[in-house]
């Protein structure tokens, strides 16, 4: 007896993942390009064990605001789109497990703890001081409340990236990751332009060269550039943990971090959107077009 042949549907199985209410995802219609956009910090659903010091509006302005909604078209262009519902200051996904503040436990930490720069200023894996320097609690957090938000929040964030990446690691044999942020204005920096010295409108970080191939670098400052935008590079924002954790070039796995500069599509004391926001909207989905051709591009050089 012949078998049957099976057809396995890949669209269809992007679309089956389990997803938590903490997150969302959006992958896309056929065709499925092997790029995965995700934005970590974009996140306004805040929990109601979130029991902290700092005013709202001060929270609020830690969000990478609207950065979800630059990238939400990541799907109509074949990318798979990733996001966390909470907030990062409740606990950061762009922050590794190790990455935690003694000090802001009520006892000791039974795993490794290894703290980084961002927990040593207090906005590790769950952030201390809200910035620049207002402490986020009266108490300590026990050991119960912290392993609830890593189980509940953070592990499945990392789940879901790790399995989307992998997916189509094994039907393209190479993926690139764009992890999405935005900066403050005032740490944006200084960029030589034609005109003249600017302050960078976009970051991109890919860890000194070691998180993706050069070409994703250049394909990104290529097309953000002839838009007319000044672009730094690991300056001062290199990447860090999804970029880090994720990639793996040898392999064609590849990541890169993109900061944008809040103030050319917000108001930072209001929030509220500037006139600017769909400008920038709509080159995104170009620099998205861009991005996915030239993913194809390389799957299909390397399939011959």
């Amino acid at each position: 007896m012949k078998s049957k042949k099976f057809h396995y549907n890949f669209a269809e199985g992007l679309h089956s993942i389990s997803i938590p209410k903490v997150l969302k995802r959006v992958a896309p219609e056929k065709p499925v390009a092997p790029i995965i956009v995700d934005s970590p910090h974009s996140g306004t659903d805040y929990p109601t064990d979130f029991d902290c010091l700092v005013p709202n509006i001060m929270l609020r302005r830690a969000e990478d605001s609207y950065v979800d909604e630059l990238f939400s078209d990541a799907p109509q262009h074949g990318a798979t789109f990733i996001e966390a519902l909470y907030p990062r200051s409740y606990i950061d996904p762009n922050r590794s497990l190790d990455d935690l503040d003694p000090d802001l436990l009520d006892d000791d930490w039974p795993a490794p703890v290894s703290m980084g720069e961002k927990a040593r200023l207090g906005h590790g894996l769950i952030w201390r001081l809200c910035p620049p320097a207002m402490l986020m609690y009266r108490h300590r957090l026990t050991e119960a409340k912290v392993r609830h938000r890593i189980e509940k929040y953070w592990r499945p964030y990392h789940r879901c990236l790790s399995t989307t990446i992998d997916m189509l690691h094994k039907r393209f044999g190479g993926t690139w990751h764009i992890n999405c942020h935005s900066m403050p204005s005032g740490s944006a920096p200084s960029v030589m332009t034609r005109t003249g010295r600017v302050p960078a409108d976009f970051v991109l970080g890919d860890r000194d060269g070691t998180t993706c191939d050069i070409r994703l670098r250049q394909v990104v400052l290529k097309t953000l550039e002839e838009m007319g935008y000044a672009v730094a590079v690991n300056d001062p924002y290199k990447g860090v943990e999804l970029v880090r954790a994720y990639s793996d070039p040898a392999c064609a796995r590849h990541s890169i971090q993109i900061e944008i500069n809040r103030a050319i599509y917000m108001n930072e004391r209001s929030l509220e959107r500037l006139a600017s926001f769909e400008i920038l909207k709509a080159d995104i989905n170009h620099l998205l077009y861009e991005l996915v051709r030239f993913s194809n591009q390389r799957i299909s050089v390397a399939a011959e």
